[in-house]
């Protein structure tokens, strides 16, 4: 039996996606899976022990030939199931198009009514996306959902060991991470209230990685140049997503915002806090990881959330949501 997943969202919702991934594999252990993803996050599926194939969408250049071409390889696949998590025309032709028996997907994709099932999505239910998602194949597995699961390599393990030793004397000596960018300006913790933190928070004995892609190279060194007592070393935009991955589970604590590394965390099940500025964890996208914490402003505003995504600027122009939150809100982990 062959199954399509397909969720060519951003990187937050396709590490999402790998619950699906794990509750089809272990319900069909001989059934070929593939997965359907936006090119810019197929790194993080290299040698997934469960995915026959992993199919790349390249939505940057040539979309509508791209899509035209992805049309025909998803008709030539004989699939089974096509089981579309993604809610988006573009995934919806994909589906509708895919000559499969078994088409599931959302209500809230416009063409579902193309599908041979289509299950409601509502965000103001409460209920975790990993559960939303799970709606998807529930009737052909079981009523459990499964947790998003990463699975770095050796050498990404390798890699990150030799990182650890620039900042501890020894691989085992314990360290956290702070992945402190975002993509809109509202749901990122502002770098003066981390500055603030570490500084006031963490001695020189204390161990601090910077995460984040290339283009938060320079919100990092900003960070760790207004921190000259405490061990910092930027990463960011040295380490593919795996790697980051692998370094994430090793610590004693990962400080994220709502955004992608809180996923990455929980795909590991690595200890995680969440600062939540505009966006709330009701949406359904909070942290899973075992060892969780959420921080936001004890302060009620009737201006969050303002938005599930976030914007470039504060609305109200007072950005409360984050400036709100204290130093002493934010956990300080032992590295002892």
């Amino acid at each position: 039996m062959k199954i399509l997943v397909i969720q060519t969202a951003f990187l937050g919702d396709a590490i999402l996606a790998t619950g699906v991934l794990e509750k089809l594999h272990h319900t069909y252990p001989a059934a070929k899976i593939d997965y359907l993803v936006r090119k810019g996050n197929e790194d993080l599926f290299t040698d997934h022990p469960y995915l026959h194939e992993l199919l790349v969408w390249d939505k940057s250049k040539n979309k509508t030939g791209n899509l035209l071409s992805m049309i025909g390889k998803v008709r030539s696949g004989d699939y089974e199931y096509v089981i579309n998590i993604h809610r988006h025309l573009s995934s919806g032709l994909i589906t509708a198009f895919s000559r499969s028996r078994n088409m599931f997907g959302f209500d809230k994709n416009p063409l579902s009514f193309l599908f041979t099932k289509k299950i409601p999505h509502s965000l103001e239910s409460g209920r975790h996306e990993i559960e939303r998602n799970h709606d998807l194949i529930q009737e052909i597995s079981d009523d459990k959902p499964a947790k998003p699961r990463l699975y770095p390599s050796k050498a990404d393990f390798a890699i990150v060991e030799a990182y650890k030793r620039k900042v501890t004397s020894s691989p085992a000596d314990a360290y956290i991470t702070i992945s402190p960018a975002s993509v809109w300006f509202t749901k990122q913790f502002p770098p003066e209230k981390w500055i603030e933190w570490i500084n006031a928070c963490h001695p020189k004995s204390n161990r601090i990685f910077l995460l984040g892609g290339p283009a938060d190279t320079a919100l990092c060194e900003e960070i760790r140049l207004a921190c000259k007592d405490t061990p910092i070393v930027v990463l960011a935009g040295k380490l593919r997503m795996l790697e980051s991955a692998a370094l994430m589970s090793g610590a004693a604590m990962n400080y994220t915002n709502d955004s992608a590394p809180m996923h990455l965390a929980s795909a590991m099940n690595a200890p995680v806090t969440v600062l939540y500025t505009s966006t709330i964890p009701k949406f359904g996208f909070g942290p899973l990881s075992d060892n969780r914490v959420i921080v936001e402003t004890k302060e009620k505003l009737d201006c969050r959330p303002c938005g599930i995504h976030g914007f470039r600027a504060c609305p109200k122009k007072h950005f409360k949501c984050a400036l709100g939150i204290r130093k002493e809100d934010i956990p300080v982990i032992s590295q002892a």
